[in-house]
């Protein structure tokens, strides 16, 4: 089907012309400070005049907002959205809690923007549920009982994700933007492949806690109990929305490494990988003396993790999807 061409009145021609969009760069002075802005322009094709188009003033005053923002560390409507999710808080409570007035975060929500410092504050909130904590205290009699304690007790759940490394949270969060549905069991074998794969290809762990070789395969104990409750089915967990988008939080490389494993093992629901798991070198050995049934705890030393997935690389090259493609493939022969 042919493409409709773009077009619109233009004031020069004084007629219907087509049109292409372009970037273009302004600069604006705001409260005595200088900012170069890349804006959207649109230009007719046959006198090389700016157009001007429905909407295309609205679209240029967010993309100075957004830019603005990201020049000096402003939160975003996103960020206070979140902010709201995470901590399960209104507007005004939020706004009393943080030492707002009552109506301040709903402006912000209107398109206003914070001052940096009232910024700084959003953010600290956003990072830390520690320092929410303490706002929330100090303002308590400003806030209605039933909010305070629903907010209250959102940062108790928060302050326990804290029992891992950022490294791992930040990690969590990404798996949990890249696949619709991870069970807890499911996500105990996708940190495990991926501890494996960077341990092989970069010679350093990307994780500093230990897993332990349980019954049902690998496991990480502070990161099973972040998600006990969820027992069999998939994960919803709301208060991963405080690191969704930073992914940025991590290298190239352990961005490469989480891909990786997210496209090849990602497929696959949590037994299979159980089982893959099983007929590995490290969880079998760890094992050693154990029967089927029986709990352990024995650390599956990084140690061996590295070697063996060192041999799987020199064999199957797993910096690639097709290479893991077939040792998964070759793995799941071997266990039917």
């Amino acid at each position: 089907m042919e493409e409709r061409k773009k077009t619109d009145f233009c004031i020069e021609c004084r007629k219907n012309t087509e049109y292409f969009l372009r970037k273009k760069d302004i600069t604006k002075i705001i409260k005595g400070k200088t900012y170069l802005f890349s804006i959207t322009v649109a230009v007719c094709s046959e006198c090389g005049e700016e157009m001007s188009l429905p909407g295309l003033i609205d679209k240029n005053i967010q993309e100075m907002d957004e830019q603005y923002r990201a020049a000096e560390s402003i939160v975003t409507e996103d960020d206070i959205k979140k902010l709201m999710k995470v901590y399960k808080i209104g507007k005004a409570p939020l706004s009393l809690a943080l030492g707002f007035g009552e109506v301040t975060i709903s402006r912000y929500l209107s398109g206003q923007i914070p001052s940096k410092e009232y910024s700084d504050v959003m953010r600290k909130a956003l990072s830390s549920p520690a320092y929410m904590k303490r706002c929330l205290i100090q303002n308590k009699d400003k806030i209605a009982d039933a909010a305070y304690k629903k907010a209250m007790e959102a940062v108790l759940q928060l302050e326990g994700l804290f029992c891992v490394s950022q490294k791992m949270l930040r990690v969590i969060s990404y798996i949990f933007e890249s696949l619709e549905e991870v069970t807890p069991l499911m996500l105990q074998k996708l940190l495990y492949f991926v501890q494996g794969l960077h341990l092989a290809l970069y010679d350093r762990a990307i994780f500093t806690e230990d897993c332990e070789a349980w019954v049902h395969g690998p496991v990480f104990a502070d990161v099973y109990d972040l998600f006990r409750d969820f027992k069999y089915n998939p994960i919803e967990d709301a208060r991963f929305a405080m690191f969704d988008g930073n992914a940025e939080s991590l290298t190239d490389d352990e961005k490469k490494v989480v891909d990786l494993v997210v496209r090849t093992f990602g497929l696959y629901g949590g037994k299979v990988l159980e089982r893959i798991t099983h007929n590995e070198k490290p969880w079998k050995e760890a094992r050693k003396g154990y029967s089927d049934t029986i709990p352990s705890h024995e650390i599956i030393s990084k140690t061996s993790i590295q070697e063996y997935y060192k041999e799987v690389n020199e064999r199957y090259k797993i910096d690639s999807e097709d290479g893991l493609i077939e040792y998964i493939r070759h793995m799941r022969q071997a266990i039917v």
